[in-house]
């Protein structure tokens, strides 16, 4: 493995550990490490993977809900991922930012999609109907707020964080 692929790595590694300290609710990394892994990897199945595996075992150690409860969440982290490498050649502030505040959107739409979750569900306590959907983006709004400022302060550190890597420590990102 070059140097370049085990920077993202720990990267990512150290954003899904920060999972794991106290944070308002929905002021997480999840994003960001979605949207890194696909700007930065070339290639694509680790784009994938190294953000996936880092999601996975941090949900593991917060005991996340069963796995087929966490679906819609993670769909929509593939989508995230995809979304990333819209960046891979054009990484500009501005394309950054516009991304993350396109990513916490999306995120809020499906994740707070009653249909996608058994009716019932730890993660759904609303019915599947238009009624229930509604209530449920409007209880989620608060938590909207968190995720557009996690969202993009991870962002800004994670690919920020690489930045200063590339300009104070070349070496750790030559190919």
């Amino acid at each position: 493995m070059n140097k370049k692929i085990i920077t993202i790595c720990t990267l990512i590694a150290v954003a899904a550990l920060s999972r794991l300290l106290p944070h308002l609710p929905n002021f997480s990394p999840i994003a960001a490490i979605a949207l890194f892994g696909g700007a930065f990897f070339s290639n694509r199945i680790m784009a994938f993977v190294v953000p996936f595996v880092a999601l996975i075992l941090s949900d593991l150690f917060l005991d996340r809900y069963p796995m087929t409860e966490m679906l819609p969440v993670y769909g929509s982290f593939a989508m995230l991922v995809l979304i990333g490498f819209n960046l891979q050649k054009n990484k500009s502030a501005v394309r950054i930012a516009g991304l993350s505040l396109a990513s916490s959107v999306l995120f809020y739409l499906i994740t707070n999609f009653v249909f996608l979750y058994p009716e019932g569900s730890i993660n759904m306590m609303y019915p599947h109907t238009f009624a229930g959907m509604m209530e449920s983006y409007t209880m989620a709004i608060p938590f909207f707020q968190n995720t557009l400022m996690g969202d993009l302060f991870y962002t800004s550190t994670l690919f920020g964080a690489y930045y200063l890597i590339k300009i104070n420590l070349p070496k750790l990102i030559s190919e």
